[in-house]
């Protein structure tokens, strides 16, 4: 219980620099707040007037960051600039998109990257292990958006086999419409589920206890598949996890290649509308998920290692 409350204690410490670094740097940017807040349009000493005082602009920083950051903890990020709805609502409609993305890009990463790591490892040196170690170095530089590009005129536009953009309406259409995303934000995170696994076995192999079981004269499957696989879950877990907290914070190229409107979305339309209530939201929400999942993998470790387990209770 002391490790998981150290653990959330710190991850409390990192959300909180997160959110007055967050709202420091909106506070200071260029320019004069009320009229950030108006937009391009005709204003008047009234109207600014009025802007500064719905905002408490003329109160210190740190009291209107108090203030903001007691309605967040309410879960209140006040409403967006562009559309006046709550800031929560807006956030709540591009979700279910971009964790839809974010987990079948998941999905697919760990079904390919694990077992092609672990055949590299258990042919290597050979030409298999050369030919995925290869392919695994072109995925890693081709960037997402690229990916996206081919993906589209290959896949959508030149063969008609996948929808060219949007997100769908029922499962099977989600599932239609997010292949081709998923697959072009997959990509790049294949190699390093690849490059990580094949690492990790090896590293395993030189162990006593592998050692061991080969001498025990364990048959290769049982060797590799029964005891390198279940015990370099710890990196996999890490690597599974940092990919997962990426593509839910960002995926906002992928999904503007197709159209998808996501938080990715959002965020850069927010950006270029000055919508700061929405920026400020977003971006302390991909700090929490970040923190979230590293959270949580601190907890997987407990419950799949128990070296790291009686360490814990040990500390």
């Amino acid at each position: 219980m002391a490790f998981v409350a150290r653990r959330l204690a710190a991850a409390l410490l990192l959300l909180g620099v997160l959110s007055v670094l967050t709202f420091a740097l909106l506070a200071l940017a260029p320019g004069d707040p009320e009229q950030v807040l108006l937009g391009p349009r005709p204003s008047t000493a009234e109207s600014r007037a009025a802007v500064r005082a719905e905002y408490h602009l003329d109160d210190p920083v740190p009291v209107r960051y108090a203030a903001w950051l007691g309605a967040a903890v309410r879960g209140d990020f006040g409403a967006s600039l562009y559309s006046r709805e709550p800031v929560t609502g807006v956030i709540a409609d591009r979700l279910p998109v971009t964790a839809g993305l974010a987990g079948y890009a998941i999905v697919l990463t760990l079904a390919v990257g694990l077992p092609a790591g672990l055949t590299a490892a258990m042919r290597r040196g050979g030409p298999l292990d050369r030919g995925i170690t290869l392919s695994a170095l072109v995925a890693l530089a081709i960037p997402p958006f690229a990916m996206s590009i081919l993906l589209l005129y290959g896949f959508a536009v030149t063969l008609g086999w996948f929808p060219v953009f949007g997100a769908g309406e029922t499962f099977a259409e989600r599932v239609a419409h997010l292949t081709l995303p998923a697959i072009a934000l997959a990509t790049g995170q294949v190699a390093v589920v690849i490059r990580q696994m094949r690492a990790a076995a090896l590293d395993l192999a030189g162990q006593d206890f592998m050692t061991f079981a080969r001498a025990r004269g364990v048959g290769r499957v049982r060797y590799w598949i029964g005891y390198a696989l279940r015990n370099t879950a710890l990196p996999v877990l890490t690597v599974g996890g940092l990919l997962l907290a990426a593509n839910l914070t960002g995926a906002l190229f992928v999904e503007r290649a197709f159209g998808l409107h996501g938080v990715g979305e959002l965020l850069v339309s927010a950006v270029g509308q000055k919508d700061l209530p929405v920026v400020q939201a977003l971006v302390l929400m991909g700090g929490a998920v970040v923190v979230a999942v590293n959270l949580l993998i601190d907890l997987a470790y407990l419950a799949v290692d128990p070296r790291v387990r009686h360490g814990a209770v040990a500390a």
